[in-house]
């Protein structure tokens, strides 16, 4: 933004005001932005447009939870959703449309792929959500965490992602601490540690299984790059952060699949390893996210008791667990179920769609 203001023939503050107009006040006219110059408007206006996200709908729940649709090009269209909780208000935020990875739970994953979202296209999202809330940076926060936890592979879109991360941490961006600021990956080894070198947020892996066996079954990603490998990287990047930081693993328990006893066990001990590899307490958090039910999936919720009982092995071995209240899902906005408008580029919407036709088993292929 300064180099452009700097191409305008102008000083490199004028950045900082437009920003602050734009991300602090949502003022999306030119016009409108009384602390700068007539000239300098007139100049903007033609030169330059502020366009946030289309918003196609946005439907509220009965819980609080609020989903926007967003459409993006070509038919394309995205999902975000604000889940409000006591003191904080977090936005789930997508970076693809639709999902280039193949996780057999996801609702998304039905939809194929179509591209990556442009930095504007995500950072677009936020600030829908700041207008519709009032959100106010430096001062009446409602929106106060980001997760990139929406539509996508966030790691396989790491440019965009990455510089629309730093956009809302930034001062004159939407001023949210770094630690406030969270992705979410199925396990892009590399990208994990590419990530640790170039951003400073906090890492949510999703992690599901606590074996090979079992998690390639359910992610196919693991196969390329299995648990250990993925535990190492996740070492190496909370050694490049503050001492006390911590990696949140997601793990989303379906009856029968993964929420046994014996697997609970096996969880304590792949987390305990990693804490004992990084020498404190609480280096691992895990997140038990009860199954979200979408149209033609195979996989069912796990009981209350069951979700409790698989809770209460990790708490008794010493591992911080939380169990992900379920939000939105009267509006098919809980984890897992996003769905926007994807015009698939793989074959496997139609293939989804086919084998519900013929009430085939509907593995996402």
């Amino acid at each position: 933004m300064e180099a452009f203001f700097e191409d305008l023939g102008e000083k490199r503050f004028r950045a900082h005001q437009v920003m602050k107009w734009i991300y602090h006040r949502h003022v999306t006219e030119f016009s409108e932005m009384t602390d700068v110059g007539k000239a300098l408007r007139a100049k903007l206006e033609a030169r330059a447009e502020i366009r946030p996200p289309n918003v196609l709908f946005d439907k509220p729940s009965v819980d609080g939870t609020h989903k926007w649709l967003l459409g993006m090009d070509a038919g394309n269209a995205i999902e975000a959703v604000f889940i409000p909780d006591k003191g904080r208000g977090t936005l789930c935020v997508s970076s693809q449309v639709g999902c280039g990875l193949n996780c057999q739970f996801c609702s998304t994953a039905t939809q194929g792929f179509n591209r990556n979202l442009s930095t504007a296209e995500i950072i677009g999202q936020v600030w829908v959500a700041s207008k519709h809330l009032g959100n106010k940076t430096h001062l009446d926060r409602k929106l106060t965490n980001v997760v990139m936890m929406g539509m996508g592979e966030p790691l396989l879109n790491f440019d965009n992602v990455v510089c629309a991360m730093s956009i809302m941490r930034d001062d004159l961006g939407f001023g949210l601490a770094n630690k406030r600021v969270t992705l979410s990956t199925s396990g892009l080894v590399p990208m994990i540690d590419r990530l640790g070198e170039e951003s400073d947020v906090a890492l949510a892996v999703s992690l599901h299984a606590p074996n090979d066996a079992l998690r390639t079954e359910l992610i196919p990603l693991n196969k390329k790059y299995p648990i250990a490998e993925l535990m190492d990287a996740c070492v190496r990047y909370l050694r490049r952060k503050r001492k006390g930081e911590s990696v949140t693993f997601e793990y989303t328990l379906m009856r029968g699949v993964n929420d046994s006893p014996a697997i609970a066990r096996e969880l304590v001990r792949l987390m305990k390893s990693f804490a004992n590899q990084m020498q404190y307490a609480d280096a691992a958090k895990v997140n038990l996210i009860p199954f979200n039910p979408f149209p033609g999936t195979r996989f069912e919720r796990s009981g209350e008791e069951e979700i409790r009982a698989f809770q209460r092995i990790l708490l008794d071995a010493g591992v911080l667990t939380m169990v992900r209240r379920t939000r939105g899902d009267d509006i098919d906005a809980a984890c897992g179920q996003l769905k926007g408008q994807v015009m698939d580029r793989t074959r496997r919407q139609a293939e989804f769609r086919r084998r519900l036709e013929e009430g085939a088993p509907p593995h996402a292929a």
